[in-house]
């Protein structure tokens, strides 16, 4: 699961389409990208508690030429985390639990345990690392049944990254034993806890945990485009990520959540406020993503290919969700763009054209880099006038050009800019060097 990504506050100079609606824009602007193939997925926005527009666009399986539908369900990685703390809030609300309540009552084996609370793992402020993304080994798991107990003695094992409470730093760990302490407590399995405390009483239709992707239940796989055709990601275990990102939804379901959540049906006001309350950026299960002078709170996912985000603005009572199964461009952008046609406000569809380069130029590009600074070495190779980059084992990915020395791979938001026998890697503001072997 990749990590929380706040939605940009940066705009583009924009000219609309007068004579259409904010919603046939919104349907113009996915359907270009969808054509493009850069985007496959599905969106819904809410205006208090009527969808206003729900579409989705492109395949639950290319195989077999299978379409997406607004009821298909999807993968929402990370937003787990936003229905695991809204189940945690009830508890304290039935007073089984306290937000001071210690780990060490339910895995005194966990380091700091006996200092670690409730509260530190809701807002990932534990120390505890990441069993997903901060251990190498978490590769041997992913595709394999993972139980309980094999995860919380994984994450015991660990040394803990800093004092609880110091600081935040963003950990699956932590909401894997948020959902364990939530089946300690009722005795009931996290899947029966999410059906029981938000599914029923939101009557919500297409969302769950699931096992293992079922074309027949309308669930979907995610695809990734390798420069030609949009090729099947490979499955996760559901068991590894769990309570912090396993569980599956629509963007309507996610929507009518939020609503139901800020509209007191869930949790009582004071939890919510809890919720609401950030810490270093994060409060207990979501974040605020500001859109110009509005804020949104929500978070986001990413699981195999899957990139979904929601979002409620409390003032307005708006509520949006775009779940990706198609990952070949920026998500973030992609709101950007859905948020400014919804607002109305000035905007060009993006550049998706690559520029030409010539296959003698690509071909001095070809090669294995590496830097002291980056703990991977990325390989380039060329097919039929493509640049794929492969970082060691990392799947490879296509690169779009965008001048002669310039390529992106818009999906992980990455750039590389070449010069001789080495390039510069840019991502998630941070930049590397690296040289051809």
């Amino acid at each position: 699961m990749r990590k929380i990504i706040f939605l940009s506050v940066l705009f583009i100079s924009f000219t609309g389409f007068s004579q259409q609606t904010k919603f046939q824009k919104i349907d113009s602007l996915l359907t270009f990208l969808n054509a493009n193939n850069k985007f496959m997925g599905s969106i819904a926005l809410r205006e208090n508690d009527k969808i206003v527009f729900a579409k989705a666009y492109g395949y639950a399986d290319v195989e077999t030429n299978k379409k997406l539908g607004t009821d298909t369900k999807l993968k929402i990685g990370s937003i787990t985390k936003t229905f695991t703390a809204t189940i945690i809030m009830q508890l304290i609300d039935e007073k089984k639990l306290t937000l001071d309540t210690k780990l060490s009552i339910f895995y005194p084996q966990i380091p700091n345990a006996e200092k670690i609370t409730i509260h530190h793992l809701l807002h990932h402020r534990t120390g505890i690392p990441d069993f997903l993304n901060d251990d190498p080994s978490s590769a041997d798991y992913i595709f394999i049944e993972n139980k309980k107990e094999d995860i919380i003695r994984r994450i015991a094992a660990y040394e803990s990254a800093f004092e609880p409470n110091s600081k935040f730093k963003y950990s699956n760990s932590n909401y894997n034993l948020l959902g364990y302490i939530i089946e300690d407590i009722t005795k009931k399995s996290f899947s029966d806890n999410l059906n029981d405390r938000i599914v029923k009483k939101l009557g919500l239709k297409n969302t769950y945990f699931p096992l293992k992707t079922d074309l027949a239940k309308n669930e979907s796989f995610s695809f990734v485009f390798d420069g030609k055709t949009w090729e099947k990601s490979p499955e996760w275990s559901s068991s590894l990520a769990y309570s912090a990102g396993a569980m599956c939804s629509t963007p309507s379901d996610l929507t009518a959540f939020m609503n139901g959540l800020f509209n007191g049906k869930l949790v009582s006001k004071e939890a919510l406020e809890q919720m609401k309350t950030m810490e270093e950026g994060y409060g207990k299960g979501m974040i605020i993503a500001p859109f110009k002078e509005r804020k949104f709170y929500s978070h986001t996912g990413g699981i195999e290919n899957f990139r979904a985000v929601v979002g409620y603005n409390q003032e307005e009572q708006f509520g949006i969700s775009l779940i990706v199964n198609g990952d070949n461009f920026n998500r973030n952008d992609i709101m950007i763009g859905v948020l400014s046609l919804y607002y109305q406000m000035p905007y060009n569809f993006p550049n998706v054209k690559d520029f030409a380069v010539s296959k003698e130029v690509l071909a001095k590009y070809i090669g294995t880099y590496s830097s002291p600074t980056f703990p991977m070495k990325v390989t380039i190779t060329e097919e039929n006038g493509v640049l794929f980059a492969q970082a060691t084992g990392q799947s490879s990915f296509p690169l779009s050009a965008k001048s002669e020395t310039e390529f992106v791979f818009l999906a992980a938001g990455i750039k590389m800019i070449f010069a001789e026998n080495q390039f510069t890697l840019i991502q998630g503001g941070g930049e590397n060097v690296l040289k051809k072997e």
